[in-house]
């Protein structure tokens, strides 16, 4: 199997769209490696903590995206398996960045959300990012526990903004997808067209305030393909457990959507009786909330693989 670099200079332009109709930037078969140099949400244009959100930011051209990657022999009904083997901060300290955005966000009013009360004031907060941990102030140091906040497969006709989550991937913002996870993701066009970016050094269930601590990453991570395995929605599995990952407004409605997702899988792959399955996921089943500020929400619902 080959190892492919991917790197800024090489990516060049960065799209902010996931969707069939950009031309793939590297190529590769079925079990290679590919390493990828992914920039943060604000695309590097958050330098200091004087520099506020609105003077950079332009909706929607958030969450840059690197790819398309082309896998060869990937076509619909097959799903693309994308195990991360490493993430790795990079660029000049203080690489992370988070910040309060001007009507974004779980607890603020929002475009899709009105209510009257004054917009949050921007205040961004720079931080040193490394393997060891995150300070976050003289008495905290955060937990190092990086993934992709953005990753997904081009849909068949669709071109859908990188803030937007979907049955494609996208932005789930889902802190499973890290190293040693295996994400699948459905086929729905030729090659796959692979999409990733919006690196979190880490992340709180719901990212509540609308931003983790964004970061560039190194990101290393396996494609392969699963011929014939047609997905309706994300899934996702690690040593431990599988899960299956939904997206929709209201939030209840992406945690039907997994455990739906969850409760079939559990027939097609693991011999349950469907409604076996669903008492069985009301006693032992998790929940995972990947964000509940985007314009779609992300659940993610799991079960322990020792009661396979």
């Amino acid at each position: 199997m080959t190892t492919h670099f991917l790197r800024e200079t090489d990516q060049r332009h960065y799209p902010y769209t996931i969707g069939p109709y950009h031309d793939p930037v590297l190529r590769v078969q079925p079990g290679d490696t590919v390493i990828v140099e992914t920039l943060d949400a604000f695309a590097g244009k958050m330098v200091d903590e004087r520099t506020m959100p609105s003077s950079i930011l332009n909706y929607p051209f958030v969450n840059p995206q690197s790819g398309p990657i082309y896998v060869a022999g990937a076509e619909k009904g097959d799903a693309l398996a994308v195990t991360m083997r490493s993430i790795k901060p990079r660029g000049p300290q203080p690489r992370g960045t988070t910040c309060l955005v001007p009507h974004f966000g779980g607890l603020t009013s929002t475009n899709t959300t009105v209510t009257l009360q004054e917009p949050l004031p921007e205040i961004v907060k720079k931080v040193h990012v490394t393997e060891e941990g995150i300070p976050w102030n003289e008495r905290i140091t955060l937990p190092y526990e990086p993934f992709i906040g953005t990753i997904g497969t081009s849909p068949e006709l669709e071109s859908i903004n990188s803030l937007t989550p979907g049955n494609h991937g996208g932005n789930m913002d889902l802190p499973d997808v890290g190293p040693g996870s295996t994400l699948y993701l459905p086929v729905r066009a030729p090659g796959a067209l692979l999409h990733l970016g919006d690196g979190h050094a880490v992340q709180g269930d719901g990212e509540v305030c609308g931003v983790a601590i964004e970061f560039a990453t190194t990101t290393e991570m396996t494609l392969d393909l699963v011929k014939g395995w047609t997905l309706n929605w994300p899934r996702l599995e690690t040593a431990d457990f599988i899960m299956s990952i939904g997206s929709a407004r209201p939030l209840e409605d992406a945690a039907r959507i997994a455990y739906g997702d969850l409760v079939q899988w559990l027939v097609d792959s693991y011999g349950f009786h469907k409604w076996d399955a669903y008492m069985l996921l009301s006693q032992v089943g998790k929940v995972r909330l990947g964000n509940m500020v985007d314009p779609n929400y992300t659940m993610g619902a799991s079960i322990a693989k020792r009661y396979l």
